[in-house]
């Protein structure tokens, strides 16, 4: 496999699969929590269909997280969304299609039974905020500390998330994120949904490079420090920063449009004649994330509910939109353009799929070759 921004693959050092899932640089879906009207039970169905939708669309998988309702779901609901994920994967021939599951608690201790239980059913990489109840007392060591010691007793590498508005405010800067990766060889990266781009950039220029990988090995191969966006809107002009792609919520809405984004992103760093189309879905896309973001887990709910007939309330007490938002979200020219760019590249993959042309897009392709590797990168 290719050299993306500093990152190769390598063998997978787990002895306890002999499954090789590899994180590699591109698009990451934070998959919705979906569940049952009335009771709030968890859908497994119905988020067992839409973690398939993802992976047959490109789109890497993130469970438990903040678009995942982390908060308000129980450890053994966040076990079970695990396992069904893995379940859906290897029974549809994606065995190579790894999960991150969030993690983060108020304590180490959680953090760290948590990261375990995560590992245990089925997860390859577990992604990490700080607690932020007691955040005013979390200084530099202390910040430092909580992901060294979580990373160290984690049986699988451990992604730092950074979202400032989940955890009261705690911002880890370029400094401190650089020295957790240093110290501790488990961690794989950084989640940054600070929308920094400058902190992004400073930290590609420090671990994205050659000697980095030569001073500080990670522990596993198959688990490179990757940097990672937090929102669709810099995907372009950060992979010519040397960062992998992000992890974005809009991926749920627009999988192949995000899939083709960072595919001529990458390409372009290499072969400028990409860099037209891939500023034209980038305007699109950039447009696009700041209306639905706006509209958070809500939003992204109803939009799923418009286009796939699923989606449904969030847990309490969040809610859903009003029907008059609901109705100004879908008529907004921004989020028309996005789905307008989504159908073109679905009709585009059916399309391929009917001349026998292999795409990684085509959902039809993937399922006549089950059993064919298949890369969750863009």
């Amino acid at each position: 496999m290719g050299l993306v921004n500093g990152v190769s693959n390598g063998l997978n050092g787990s002895s306890k699969s002999h499954v090789s899932r590899p994180l590699t640089p591109g698009v990451y879906a934070p998959v919705p929590t979906f569940f049952v009207d009335g009771t709030e039970d968890i859908d497994i169905a119905t988020f067992k269909r839409h973690v398939s939708y993802l992976a047959k669309a490109g789109m890497g998988l993130v469970l438990c997280g903040s678009m995942g309702e982390a908060h308000h779901l129980e450890p053994s609901e966040r076990v079970q969304l695990i396992r069904a994920a893995r379940q859906v994967l290897d029974s549809a021939g994606l065995t190579k299609v790894p999960i991150i599951a969030g993690t983060g608690a108020g304590s180490t201790r959680k953090t760290i039974e948590l990261t375990r239980q995560a590992a245990e059913a089925g997860a390859d990489c577990a992604i990490v905020i700080a607690s932020g109840y007691y955040a005013g007392a979390l200084d530099y060591p202390a910040l430092k500390t909580f992901f060294v010691e979580v990373s160290e007793a984690s049986p699988i590498p451990v992604m730092i998330y950074n979202y400032p508005g989940a955890a009261g405010g705690l911002d880890l800067d370029s400094d401190l994120i650089e020295a957790i990766a240093k110290e501790s060889s488990n961690i794989c990266g950084v989640k940054l949904t600070c929308g920094n781009v400058g902190k992004l950039v400073r930290i590609a220029t420090t671990t994205a490079v050659p000697a980095f990988d030569k001073l500080y090995p990670r522990k596993n191969k198959d688990a490179p420090f990757l940097v990672l966006g937090g929102f669709a809107d810099f995907i372009l002009p950060s992979a010519f920063s040397r960062a992998h792609g992000a992890i974005v919520g809009l991926a749920n809405v627009a999988p192949r449009s995000l899939a083709r984004l960072a595919e001529l992103s990458f390409g372009a760093v290499t072969n400028p004649a990409l860099l037209p189309e891939a500023q034209r879905l980038q305007d699109i896309i950039a447009r696009g994330d700041r209306t639905i973001a706006l509209v958070g887990i809500s939003g992204t709910k109803f939009l799923l509910e418009k286009v796939h007939g699923y989606g449904g309330a969030p847990r309490r007490p969040l809610q859903r939109l009003t029907k008059e938002r609901e109705d100004a979200l879908w008529a907004h020219e921004n989020v028309q353009a996005l789905l307008e760019l989504e159908r073109s590249l679905e009709q585009e993959a059916v399309a391929a799929s009917k001349l026998s042309l292999p795409t990684l897009d085509s959902e039809v392709e993937l399922d006549r070759h089950a059993s064919r590797e298949v890369s969750v990168s863009a």
